[in-house]
């Protein structure tokens, strides 16, 4: 079959012929229709992701859109490696995928998904958020980071405090929900004075964060306790993303002082029946037009070229 096909973890994938995949115990035969590009592939085929295989070569790929041999139309997430999603064929167990709403396109429900994970999972699966609840989205400029604005207002959220460095997209994000937003800048006491003033009146309930380093930083000092004798309310910060580093100095007494919650969300810690249940609600928002999301699309013989492709809140969605 047609496929991207890594041969190695030190280069983009190539565009060639890889061996069909044969239906194991509990599996289905998958026609792939359309499969997205996102950071997390792109660490996967690079080696550098703690879910990466070791075993080469590979097909890249963690989920996409395809149909059943009976021609129903599916959204599949892990199938089972080497057989990534960006190939023709691939073999997914049966209770890894969900039906796709007739009226979302093969592209728009490939590229959802793994910011869906990133943001309706991380909302629904990990904070267990309620409505009237409010939300701070630490990098809310990028693809995820603008999912979740729309994610966190469709679920009833009474506040949505953006942050990002790119100022055109902040006022964008206005428009898809967010309340306010704060730019973040390279000056560290410059962005923890801005942190400060937004929300020395009122804290969030809930903190998304997709960067890390400095800027999640700031964050979790903005939120700190001065060691309440009734305690401080509770703060729930779910670590998504590490674009900003992978380490912060974090002090002791941030936790300490505060009702602050660290919580990761991503593959292990969500649940497949999370990951899945939170995609479903996200894919019936989508189908009825409440959900936007910019993509470019390029055939999977394109896949070298879409591998130097930038994110910059456009996802790239590999069709077959």
């Amino acid at each position: 079959m047609q496929a991207a096909v890594v041969d190695t973890f030190s280069a983009p994938p190539r565009f060639g012929q890889f061996r069909n995949p044969e239906p194991g115990p509990g599996e289905v035969l998958i026609r792939v229709r359309a499969a997205a590009l996102s950071n997390l592939v792109r660490a996967q085929a690079a080696g550098k992701h703690y879910s990466s295989g070791n075993e080469l070569p590979l097909v890249p790929g963690n989920d996409g859109v395809g149909t059943l041999p009976d021609g129903s139309r599916v959204y599949f997430l892990f199938p089972r490696a080497p057989f990534g999603s960006m190939a023709e064929y691939t073999a997914v167990q049966k209770d890894r995928i969900i039906p796709i709403p007739e009226t979302l396109d093969d592209a728009t429900a490939a590229a959802l998904a793994n910011p869906g994970m990133a943001s309706w999972g991380a909302l629904l699966g990990r904070a267990r958020f309620h409505s009237g609840e409010s939300v701070l989205i630490n990098g809310a400029t990028g693809v995820a980071g603008q999912q979740a604005v729309q994610a966190a207002k469709l679920l009833g959220a009474s506040r949505i405090i953006a942050t990002g460095r790119n100022q055109q997209t902040l006022e964008e994000l206005l428009t898809l929900g967010a309340t306010e937003t704060i730019a973040l800048t390279d000056d560290d006491a410059e962005t923890q004075q801005r942190l400060q003033a937004t929300l020395a009146t009122s804290k969030p309930d809930v903190v998304l964060d997709y960067l890390w380093g400095s800027s999640a930083l700031s964050i979790l000092k903005s939120l700190a306790g001065k060691g309440a004798v009734y305690g401080e309310p509770r703060i729930r910060f779910i670590q998504i993303g590490s674009a900003s580093g992978e380490e912060i100095a974090l002090p002791a007494h941030l936790l300490r002082s505060s009702g602050i919650e660290l919580l990761g969300s991503g593959l292990g810690s969500l649940s497949l029946k999370e990951i899945l249940s939170a995609l479903e609600v996200q894919y019936r928002h989508a189908a009825s037009g409440q959900l936007t999301i910019d993509t470019e699309l390029l055939p999977l013989a394109q896949v070298a070229d879409a591998w130097s492709h930038k994110e910059s809140g456009t996802r790239t969605v590999l069709t077959l």
